[in-house]
């Protein structure tokens, strides 16, 4: 889905003035920079849509960009444009001005451009969102709603514990391979956005799902597993790897089974995987490294939705109590 649509992408740039090298800078995010596909698909469809603004604007080069036709690009962004009722929100507007910077530095790079500018841009600051979580008992409600009843039950359920478990985006549980674990030494080798590569413990309880689901011929993954399937670990009814959108459709019918918000996704899993972490006393650094995030103020967010954990730590250490 995401090739087609990169391809689809790249053939709409190229007709466009500054498109050609818009498609350069998407090749070198893929070569050198080694993205995933989805970041690449992001980046591609900003790119578009400045490439179309400039060429309203009759920018013919990259050289001819200057701040102030990223400025009127911003401004054109924030403000209602025909069927849009109101502009696009502070975070789009912030990452479609990510990219054109990056689009300037690739270009210097390459020595289309002698003068870097993007030092002096600046955007919207988005407000920070504290992210949504569930409660422990929440979490625990979801994780025991798959039942024997269910036709693909250790399957649904393996998934479950294992994205609790272990904080993994939908697409990392997808693409997992049964010989990226080792259920013995209990851990799993996940491979996350760009290709990057971390070890995850697993729980008893995600250990025993997984297990059961691998060794149960009748109802687990040997009921699924064709030959075309190879080792992919979680599969479809046919055969096939399931996607990122058959993890989070298995999460949403668990939770409206129950009495769970409706707004509980995988991502609220791995939120809450983090949150619980931190709020039993875990290393921040640690839970970065486990969610395979860059810096750690992205971990750090979670530190502030413990409400709990931070009144303990002003009791522990104000000076006055």
């Amino acid at each position: 889905m995401a090739s087609s649509q990169l391809n689809n992408i790249y053939a709409r740039l190229n007709p466009l003035p500054i498109g050609r090298a818009s498609a350069k800078f998407l090749d070198y995010l893929t070569v050198e920079a080694g993205l995933a596909e989805n970041t690449r698909l992001a980046y591609g469809r900003d790119l578009l849509a400045f490439a179309k603004y400039c060429q309203t604007k009759k920018v013919t080069a990259i050289k001819e960009i200057a701040p102030n036709t990223i400025y009127a690009y911003i401004r054109h962004l924030s403000a209602p444009d025909g069927d849009r009722k109101q502009g696009k929100s502070e975070s789009s507007v912030s990452r479609s001005l990510a990219a054109i910077k990056m689009l300037i530095r690739f270009a210097l790079l390459t020595g289309e451009i002698t003068d870097d500018f993007t030092s002096i841009i600046e955007g919207p600051k988005p407000w920070q969102r504290l992210p949504k979580i569930a409660g422990k008992e929440a979490v625990m409600t979801l994780l025991t709603a798959p039942t024997p009843d269910d036709p693909y039950y250790l399957r649904d359920k393996a998934i479950l514990e294992m994205l609790y478990a272990t904080g993994a985006r939908a697409s990392e549980v997808a693409t997992m391979l049964t010989n990226n674990l080792n259920l013995k030494i209990g851990y799993l080798r996940c491979i996350g956005k760009g290709s990057k590569e971390r070890i995850i413990p697993l729980s008893k309880a995600a250990i025993a799902a997984i297990t059961d689901y691998l060794e149960d011929t009748d109802t687990g993954r040997g009921k699924l597993v064709k030959p075309s399937s190879k080792n992919n670990l979680f599969l479809s009814r046919t055969g096939r790897p399931l996607d990122r959108i058959d993890i989070w459709r298995i999460v949403k019918k668990y939770a409206a089974r129950t009495s769970l918000p409706k707004n509980l996704t995988v991502h609220t899993l791995r939120h809450c995987f983090a949150t619980h972490l931190l709020s039993g006393g875990a290393n921040l650094r640690s839970v970065q490294e486990m969610l395979g995030h860059v810096d750690i103020a992205t971990t750090q967010i979670y530190t502030h939705v413990d409400q709990e954990r931070l009144r303990s730590i002003h009791k522990k250490f104000h000076p006055r109590p």
